[in-house]
């Protein structure tokens, strides 16, 4: 029996690892509730370079979609826009921006239904068309007092949950443009705290530290911790499976930790992104919440 078997079989035993598996049970129902009334749609929760980054709306947080995607790569391609957030010239001032004088418009197209007469003599009196409306937006890349409307809300520190992190002893290295947990080097990259934003659904506090509590999920994955397959590849099973359980751990112990009391859409949105992949098995959820459970306790331990 390996280590984490032997601790879970142990404090299975402890009324207060039954209160906590409660808990988990808890928040695994209310996120499978949030995954059936999420609309999918998850971006990183910190502000970084475009490259191929799918356009972001400034004011709504959503995703553009259709031919507005490719239009907006290429004013961004064609301007050297390195941002993916656009937004009109209030959506800019709204956030406390504002967009410099002489700065060329890009535009999107929306679809709007108009009802209208019918012909005469149809059964309906009337009918309904969709128009074409063209918007001007603006790129992040073309607006001032962008990082006031960023970072409005700053991450900030939490002793408590930062002396939890500590004591794992976990390999963090800040700096660079992407979260991860690399097996091989057994350490955790976090991008620094200052380019994680808030969102529409949670702030960025919560932003930061749900993400790195995800990445010290992965970290107890290797044999010589919880023992969890780490060999899949983006887009297997095995690797939906393992985000899965990050993610799950990562809503597990901010609710825990008091970094959030009830677990964020922007949980669910990721969560049923991956559960997409293993849609064929219908208990991966409830398999994935143990596995975090078993992570939980052994970071906690």
């Amino acid at each position: 029996m390996d280590f984490c078997s032997r601790r879970g079989a142990q404090l299975q035993k402890n009324a207060s690892t039954k209160e906590r598996v409660d808990i988990h049970q808890h928040l695994t129902d209310h996120i499978v509730a949030a995954i059936e009334a999420s609309a999918g749609q998850w971006q990183m929760p910190w502000h970084r370079g475009s490259g191929s980054r799918h356009p972001v709306n400034i004011a709504s947080g959503n995703k553009y979609r259709g031919v507005n995607v490719l239009g907006l790569w290429v004013e961004a391609q064609v301007n050297g826009y390195s941002s993916h957030l656009w937004g009109t010239f209030r959506q800019w001032a709204d956030k406390g921006a504002s967009v410099r004088k002489g700065q060329k418009a890009s535009y999107v197209v929306f679809y709007k239904e108009i009802e209208i007469a019918a012909d005469e003599g149809a059964e309906d009196e009337r009918k309904s068309r969709l128009f074409a409306r063209a918007t001007p937006v603006f790129n992040a890349d073309q607006v001032d007092g962008l990082e006031q409307a960023l970072v409005a809300a700053p991450v900030e520190d939490l002793p408590d949950v930062d002396g939890f992190i500590a004591r794992t002893k976990a390999k963090i290295i800040d700096g660079g443009n992407r979260a991860c947990f690399i097996p091989k080097l057994d350490e955790i990259h976090m991008p620094m705290r200052e380019r994680f934003i808030g969102s529409p659904t949670s702030t960025a506090t919560e932003a930061y530290y749900s993400t790195l509590l995800h990445e010290l999920t992965h970290w107890t994955g290797p044999a010589h911790r919880c023992d969890r397959d780490l060999s899949g590849r983006f887009g297997t099973k095995a690797y939906a499976m393992e985000e899965l359980v990050a993610e799950l751990g990562a809503a597990f112990l901010c609710a825990e930790l008091g970094i959030a009391a009830e677990p964020r859409a922007d949980h669910a949105q990721y969560l049923a992104h991956w559960l997409n992949v293993v849609k064929a098995d219908k208990r991966a959820i409830f398999t994935a919440a143990s596995k975090a459970g078993e992570a939980a306790s052994f970071l906690q331990g």
